[in-house]
């Protein structure tokens, strides 16, 4: 249930924008939060009661050392944010989360799984689950709003995904989705029969009356990422899938009626683990960044540990012209609006072997800060290496004013238990982002964040005209003292991990908040007034869509 009480407040808001002419009918409660009690200047380290494993015990084979993802958002609309974990061999679980970092557990019946989003799929208000499998079609869970999910067919969905993300895409109000498929992982387990038979590839799933209809858009793909951001600026979510091995990443943008594969992208990843994005410098565009596999430093302890793959993947990426190179990605949009790597310039290169990278200000201060979780573990390339794993630190990455990053080994986020998937929400409800990690061969990890610097906003979007009821694809801007910081609404992010669409701003203490400003997925714009001293503010948009 709901621990804090509220202030509801009814406006009606006739805005007269130049090319807006809707009214918009907009209901706000004001939420309090916990105050900010413990303050470590660190994140303090919570083992969950979750661990992904693999088929084989601690023989992890190729394709088993993937791993799985995690999501997190709130399942029982108790404004407590609850964590979903996906596995491989044992079962998938739900963390019901209780308060104050107390979480009970649920184990769903089957495990088998790679990604995780937690989605509102029909639009009821109620957020359900969607799991891409190891081998097979996806799984949906319905949420029945009372603490029960029923598994439940979704019609047209059968081919074997393995990275999703929803969104809005041909803005009629409802969601769809994009999913890619593994195919060498799929290869591996079918043999040739599977891409034979044609299930490969890049498939758009539109939203056509509750009914999915597919379209392959690519007929082969070795896809561990995959984002929706509007790359061109038009309005409109486009789509970046990120491909493992010799395939090229995608990038298709959407045209009036069709999708249309862009080269606005110079550079790519080898082997894209991971796609986030963010607006770095508060300058109102997104900068995009990609994982790769990349030492973080040459000690001989370090390349002796990598001599495997410095041998092998290293040399296919002699050709100076080749777009994909062996590192870590940030794609910076120039006034040719091409997309340049600058990844180096701001010293993000090289993480190790880096799955999830996801951002999140961290330390509130008004700039997004950077966090990569990594490891591997295969024992025929790591067969010279204790337990078959490459250990490496996790890192945290502080966002210096939008010009450069830097290791921040002092917020104790370097775990070394091999992460893959990983998402940030506040979890305890004191405002700040905290951290979840979905280890492989170990426990599950929750990093409270302790740091206590600055303050923040919180916001959630309801609209329940429509079956975008969290409004995936909408933009915020919030208008402070200090600057205007941009954020977006997402259904999913890093590597197989589902992002919390309850919107976090940090900015300094100092700072004094002016005013919210809404970009609906409709197009349509509110400007919200409200107190300076606010945290968390949920806004529910009444009106119907025209």
């Amino acid at each position: 249930m709901i621990r804090w009480g509220f202030i509801s407040v009814f406006l009606l808001f006739a805005f007269a924008l130049p090319s807006y002419s809707q009214d918009i009918i907009i209901e706000t409660e004001i939420m309090p939060l916990d105050a900010r009690l413990k303050c470590a200047e660190t994140f303090v380290t919570h083992t969950l009661d979750h661990t992904t494993t693999s088929p084989r015990g601690d023989i992890v084979q190729q394709f088993e050392a993937n791993g799985s993802g995690v999501a997190i958002n709130d399942l029982d609309n108790d404004g407590d944010l609850d964590i979903v974990l996906a596995n491989h061999a044992d079962m998938n679980t739900i963390l019901w989360n209780e308060g104050n970092l107390n979480f009970r557990t649920e184990r769903l019946t089957h495990g088998d799984s790679r990604a995780v989003v937690i989605i509102d799929v029909d639009g009821d208000g109620w957020n359900d689950l969607f799991f891409t499998r190891t081998a097979s079609a996806p799984s949906y869970w319905h949420n029945l709003g009372d603490g029960q999910f029923e598994h439940e067919f979704l019609p047209n969905i059968a081919e074997p995904l393995y990275s999703v993300a929803w969104g809005d895409l041909d803005a009629d109000g409802d969601l769809d989705f994009v999913g890619g498929t593994y195919d060498a992982a799929l290869l591996d387990a079918f043999g040739q029969e599977f891409l034979l038979n044609s299930g490969a590839g890049i498939y758009y799933y539109q939203n056509v009356d509750g009914v999915f209809q597919p379209r392959r858009i690519a007929y082969k793909a070795q896809t561990l990422a995959l984002i929706l951001v509007d790359i061109n600026h038009d309005g409109r979510l486009d789509i970046v899938v990120g491909n493992d091995f010799a395939v090229p990443d995608y990038v298709w943008v959407r045209t009036d009626d069709d999708w249309e594969i862009s080269n606005l992208f110079t550079t790519y990843s080898h082997s894209t683990m991971s796609y986030d994005f963010a607006d770095l410098n508060n300058d109102g565009n997104s900068e995009i960044f990609s994982t790769d596999m990349k030492p973080y430093d040459d000690n001989p302890a370090t390349i002796d540990a990598w001599r495997p793959v410095l041998g092998s993947l290293y040399s296919e990426h002699t050709n100076p012209n080749n777009p994909q190179i062996m590192e870590n990605v940030l794609l910076k949009q120039s006034p040719d609006n091409t997309y340049n790597n600058d990844a180096d310039n701001i010293g993000i290169d090289a993480s190790g072997w880096s799955w999830s990278g996801k951002f999140g200000d961290l330390d509130q201060d008004g700039f997004i800060d950077l966090y990569i979780v990594n490891g591997f573990i295969e024992f025929t390339i790591f067969s010279h290496l204790d337990n078959h794993e490459l250990v490496e630190e996790n890192l945290a990455f502080r966002n210096m004013d939008g010009m450069s990053f830097e290791p921040m080994p002092e917020w104790g986020l370097y775990s070394t238990s091999s992460g893959r998937g990983m998402s940030m929400a506040d979890l305890d409800m004191d405002g700040d982002l905290d951290i979840v990690v979905n280890n492989l061969r170990a426990p599950a990890q929750l990093f409270e964040n302790q740091l206590c610097s600055g303050r923040s906003l919180q916001v959630d979007l309801e609209w329940d005209a429509i079956h975008n009821y969290h409004q995936i694809g909408a933009e915020l801007l919030l208008h402070t003292s200090a600057g205007t910081f941009y954020r977006y609404v997402k259904s999913a992010s890093g590597y197989l991990s589902g992002d919390t669409t309850r919107i976090h701003f940090g900015f300094p203490s100092n700072a004094d908040i002016q005013s919210l400003e809404i970009r609906w997925t409709d197009g349509q714009h509110s400007i919200i007034e409200i107190p300076t001293q606010t945290q968390y503010l949920i806004v529910h948009r009444k009106d119907d869509m025209k």
